[in-house]
């Protein structure tokens, strides 16, 4: 028997776009991010009818950026839709973003049709299946209109299971527009449950056990793998729970921040401020549990700064085997979903009372004060702002520190994009109380995804106030996506922290060559744009703020104003702010060595500096 009644259109044939609409509405989807073009008139039709969402952008790449905001924040596969060979072309860097960042999204595209294959077609010259394999968990061509259901329940799948990831099916635009024969429709598995979850093994979890019961300093890691342990809406968050029977505070990676109360004792921060500890003579965890968190830039790399070389049991708990280990000596590999991993460790706990007998409760009291460091080192720095270039702009701590404290009262989600300002934005975060917080630029340090990530954040919870920190120069890239804003009536705020100037590019050249040498290039941008009149043209509201002490009236106005007559209308600022202080993350990034071992290494921009051979 078929899953699904297939409801006939009036007026007009079912077709295969219909086929491919109806099915992904069976499989839950009720929104797709994308951009018109007629090789897709079908299956947009199809979607229309059954009543899925179309949110259209400017921008194909925010499309399918969109499409991954939207699954990271809901905990569902994103859909996104773009045309044939230019619109694959422009999506294609979301596609890479999201199998760099494991997260899970369907891209509808099309073709010409089968027949016109080799003729120099329309749209026709790139083979986007090809193209997409590297960039993809699963690419295909689909060539019979009865097989696909099959094939969009199985790719649908895929997207899902196991470490998550990127799919594309290419639908050629006669496939889309040709009536099935409905007695030869395959329907594979679409309407069977399928586990994917795998759970950790009994011996694994023994072990981990006795590591855990043994540890006075034991923190959590988490990253985008365990976002289903912590997000908006649970009572409460079942690592949460986890976390409280065992006395282990929460730390996170800069990907995904769970949704833990701000006044909990056992939440952490980011997890860079376990790389102050030294500095403020502090001991280091002895047992460090990555939750669906990846070893590499994000948490350290190889420096130790994050996870120590030394005296710390490193645990990595991941539902793909291949990244246990991979960058650092792992003492206990856990393949497993991340949630079902800790449900099992819950149960296990709750009939042993030893593993909170050997804490250090002092540890708890102090991890929980790192997040105020960052107050501590510029609190009493100046904070006069100047509305011209002529003398102090605002100081970037204090401006931006000053809007979140607003946007506070919302419990925002906030995405951070660009360089130094994502930087600010990730160690302040704090002061937003934000419900979850995002880095876009990920692992492929990819400026502009905020763009795509705050539409489908706003979309997915329409009741949240999105706040999308952008430098002045990842605005630059998808400023356009303000017009989608406002023509789909979006609650986002976009701050744009501008310094005229590519800031993490000069700070780290003036590092490197000094102020007044030829190596400082390509690293200023106008300072003229007017972002917030920009915001304006596209039918936003928009403010400019120079002074630090003019901050918190001017955006509260703003957000005031932008949900009034019980409409939203997107608003964005235009914060103008200095090129200092360097954030200590670009410091520690450009990696200069210490005095007297300049002639010992080859200093490498943002990665470790690679030791100088030597040959006497």
């Amino acid at each position: 028997m078929p899953p699904f009644e297939l409801k006939h259109p009036k007026g007009r044939e079912l077709v295969g776009g219909d086929l491919v609409a109806q099915t992904l509405a069976h499989l839950g989807v009720t929104v797709a991010f994308g951009l018109h073009g007629g090789h897709l008139d079908s299956f947009l039709t199809g979607c229309a009818f059954v009543g899925i969402k179309l949110v259209d952008t400017r921008h194909e790449t925010a499309a399918v950026q969109a499409a991954e905001g939207y699954a990271k924040v809901s905990g569902k596969t994103g859909l996104a839709f773009v045309t044939a060979n230019s619109g694959f072309a422009n999506g294609y860097p979301g596609l890479a973003t999201a199998l760099a960042d494991r997260s899970p999204i369907f891209v509808v595209t099309s073709s010409p049709p089968l027949r016109d294959a080799e003729t120099n077609a329309l749209q026709g010259f790139h083979d986007q299946v090809v193209l997409a394999r590297p960039v993809t968990k699963f690419a295909h061509r689909a060539t019979v209109v009865e097989e696909l259901p099959r094939l969009v329940s199985h790719a649908w799948r895929i997207a899902s299971a196991g470490a998550p990831g990127p799919v594309l099916i290419d639908f050629p635009v006669d496939i889309l527009f040709t009536p099935p024969r409905f007695n030869a429709i395959s329907w594979g598995s679409l309407d069977r449950q399928i586990s994917s979850r795998p759970g950790p093994a009994p011996a694994s979890v023994d072990e981990l056990a006795r590591l855990w019961k043994a540890a006075k300093r034991p923190v959590f890691i988490t990253g985008t793998g365990a976002a289903d342990t912590g997000r908006i809406g649970a009572s409460q968050p079942i690592l949460l729970q986890l976390a409280e029977a065992t006395q282990t505070p929460i730390f996170w990676s800069s990907k995904f921040s769970l949704a833990i109360p701000h006044n909990h004792p056992l939440r952490g921060g980011p997890a860079t401020g376990l790389a102050y500890l030294p500095y403020i003579q502090q001991e280091r965890p002895d047992l460090l549990i990555l939750l669906g968190a990846r070893t590499g830039f994000l948490l350290g790399g190889r420096n130790g700064a994050i996870i120590p070389h030394k005296d710390c049991t490193l645990v990595q708990v991941d539902v793909d085997g291949g990244e246990i280990g991979r960058t650092l000596p792992v003492d206990l590999g856990i393949v497993s979903d991340v949630s079902e991993f800790v449900n099992t460790m819950a149960k296990k706990v709750a009939l042993d009372a030893a593993f909170t007998t050997s804490r250090d409760r002092d540890w708890i009291k102090m991890t929980s004060s790192l997040k105020g460091l960052i107050h501590r080192r510029y609190g009493s720095d100046p904070k006069q702002g100047c509305p011209d270039d002529t003398g102090d702009r605002m100081h970037p701590y204090h401006g931006i520190k000053a809007v979140f404290e607003v946007v506070a009262d919302h419990e925002p989600i906030v995405i951070g994009d660009g360089g130094e300002c994502g930087v600010w934005a990730g160690d302040l975060i704090e002061c937003a109380k934000p419900a979850h917080f995002l880095a876009a630029t990920g692992y492929l340090g990819f400026l502009g995804n905020g763009w795509g990530y705050s539409l489908g954040a706003a979309v997915a919870h329409p009741d949240k106030l999105i706040v999308n920190v952008q430098g002045d120069g990842s605005a630059g890239f998808h400023i356009a996506e303000l017009d989608t804003y406002a023509r789909h009536r979006l609650k986002i705020l976009t701050v744009v922290v501008n310094n005229y100037r590519w800031g993490m590019s000069i700070a780290g050249q003036d590092i490197l060559y000094g102020e007044s040498t030829p190596g400082r290039l390509l690293s200023s941008l106008s300072p003229v744009c007017r972002f917030d009149k920009v915001a304006e043209g596209f039918g936003g509201l928009g403010v400019r703020i120079d002074k630090a002490d003019e901050v918190q009236a001017a955006v509260k106005q703003i957000v005031e104003d932008m949900a009034a007559n019980n409409d939203f209308t997107p608003g964005l600022v235009n914060l103008i702010v200095d090129t200092d202080p360097v954030t200590e993350t670009t410091k520690s990034m450009v990696g200069m060595p210490a005095p007297g071992r300049e002639k010992e290494v080859v200093v490498v921009p943002y990665y470790d500096n690679i030791p100088r051979a030597r040959y006497d």
